[in-house]
């Protein structure tokens, strides 16, 4: 079961679709963004999607007009190039778990569910989150957990998983959680489980290195005109995707020309981040933190 889109008819509207335009979906999974985008194209456009979980590619479009790259999206210039797609007229990310990944508990991204200390998007990758956990010092995971789950408590976290490990190995999320009881603030328990499972997943998937090597590219592959419609789901992504919109770099900080210009790529189409109405709020419960940004290639 895959989850129904988040922020669907704001981020289409934000690519402001060209018919006959070429568009990337960089973060596939169950295809409801990239259907939508099919719907809205004439007959000689054309849509590629990335997704690097093989999972996803059961749900890949019959559609000529479609192709469906099972790479991560950090190789997006590449792949593009490969298929002689470059330039392109937008480029959406939503850069959410699915719920297809949350459901299946071997995966091991739900707190609901007991399952394998996994957390890979793509279970063909080496280090998983039963590697971070059993084999990081305690230094390395205090700064996991303060930098990636901005947890207040990280030292204390780090040195209970650290005494935990020393009699046994930490093989399941269930196991985990019983490791850590001592840590968890009453009161805010699920708030508290969900920074923790954040904080190791960015770290298993390199998540904030390939969002930063995804947007660096995509100047060089939109049109002027362009759009980039960005979905992100917490402040670290948030803050990455608003500041190299606004300045073309991480920092935020715009460089000006000579005359006093600014020297970004991009023109800001949202000012501000635009969230879920109340009727997709009650609908998906998944969209609640969802922060969706929109910018033009000048």
């Amino acid at each position: 079961m895959y989850h129904n889109p988040v922020l669907l008819a704001e981020s289409i509207e934000g690519l402001n679709l060209k018919p006959n335009g070429t568009y990337v979906d960089v973060t596939f999974g169950g295809g409801g963004h990239s259907r939508e985008i099919l719907n809205l194209l004439g007959e000689s456009g054309k849509l590629y999607a990335f997704d690097h979980d093989d999972d996803a590619l059961a749900n890949a479009i019959d559609d000529e007009r479609f192709t469906l790259i099972n790479a991560n999206f950090k190789y997006l210039k590449n792949y593009l190039k490969l298929y002689a797609a470059l330039p392109v007229d937008g480029i959406l990310a939503d850069l959410g778990i699915s719920s297809h990944q949350i459901d299946v508990a071997e995966r091991g991204f739900s707190i609901r569910h007991n399952g394998e200390l996994d957390l890979r998007m793509n279970r063909n990758q080496g280090k998983s989150a039963k590697d971070v956990v059993n084999n990081y010092s305690e230094e390395e995971l205090k700064m996991v957990f303060q930098e990636f789950g901005e947890i207040p408590n990280a030292w204390k976290l780090a040195r209970t998983i650290v005494a935990y490990r020393a009699n046994t190995e930490i093989s399941e999320t269930a196991q985990l959680i019983d490791a850590i009881k001592s840590c968890i603030p009453k009161k805010i328990e699920n708030k508290y489980l969900a920074m923790l499972f954040q904080a190791i997943r960015i770290e298993v998937n390199e998540e904030l290195d390939v969002l930063k090597e995804f947007l660096l590219q995509t100047t060089a592959c939109l049109n002027p005109g362009g759009r980039l419609v960005v979905i992100s789901y917490h402040s670290l992504e948030d803050r990455l995707v608003k500041n190299f919109m606004k300045s073309g770099n991480f920092k935020g900080e715009v460089e000006k020309d000579f005359y006093g210009n600014a020297l970004s790529s991009f023109k800001v189409i949202s000012r501000k981040p635009i969230t879920a109405g109340d009727d997709e709020l009650l609908r998906n419960n998944r969209s609640r933190s969802a922060k969706l940004r929109i910018a033009e290639k000048i």
